[in-house]
């Protein structure tokens, strides 16, 4: 599917999802729900443990508090959960599960090679965020991160994050020539409701093609090292 809208030159600012967007993490986010879940008293193989993760998985994307505040009800036992799912998650991000999706780092590299500015965005906290990035040696690939904090605590399916990088970068005049891309239905909600004209899921993650096409995806890629092309650029960044 292409449009004017998918141009190089009319897409001036690129908001991309980390885990299961970029990066790959194999399903580490089971695992540290695993831990917060049993901290709490959740064990597993009972109904309360299968319906609590049947809620993470439908909430993939959305900032993980958020979740927890669902899951958990008082605020106090919503911060236990996170801070233990926190934990989890960078000690197994520390324990090296974690990789980029393949392409992913170069498809960075060649939307800003090609003028565009890259953003990447997560709903987890900014110490998990940047154990990731660190993990990957991406601390530098792109002039920007952004966590649900960054953007006034509110994370997917709000539009906050992606309003947030057109605002702290000035990379754009116009969310018309924002593009976004995720693995889940919350990352679609978040880049429909900013106004991106482009709003690319991925199938290297949480949701399927039906999933992010009902929460409206403007394109359904293989692959976030597909967005390139999508908008118009070569590998080395010239225009396609």
């Amino acid at each position: 599917m292409t449009s004017s809208a998918t141009k190089k030159n009319d897409i001036e600012l690129v908001v991309l999802d980390m885990a299961g967007t970029t990066v790959a993490d194999g399903g580490l986010v089971e695992q540290a729900f695993d831990a917060a879940a049993r901290h709490l008293g959740v064990e597993p193989g009972t109904p309360d443990h299968a319906e609590k993760l049947a809620h993470v998985r439908a909430t993939m994307g959305e900032s993980k508090i958020s979740v927890f505040r669902q899951l958990f009800g008082a605020e106090e036992a919503a911060r236990r959960a996170n801070a233990v799912f926190e934990k989890a998650y960078g000690e197994l991000v520390d324990g090296g599960l974690v990789a980029p999706v393949p392409g992913a780092r170069e498809a960075v590299e060649a939307l800003q090679a090609a003028g565009l500015t890259v953003v990447l965005s997560t709903g987890f906290a900014r110490v998990t965020q940047d154990a990731i990035l660190a993990a990957l040696g991406w601390q530098d690939l792109v002039p920007l991160t952004l966590c649900p904090a960054d953007a006034g605590g509110r994370g997917r399916p709000y539009p906050d994050l992606v309003l947030a990088a057109l605002l702290r970068t000035g990379a754009t005049d116009a969310v018309q020539r924002v593009a976004v891309a995720g693995d889940t239905s919350y990352d679609m909600l978040s880049g429909r409701r900013a106004g991106a004209s482009v709003v690319a899921g991925v199938l290297t993650g949480a949701h399927d093609k039906d999933q992010l096409t009902a929460a409206g995806a403007t394109h359904v890629l293989g692959s976030v090292a597909e967005l390139p092309t999508l908008l118009g650029v070569t590998s080395d960044g010239r225009p396609a």
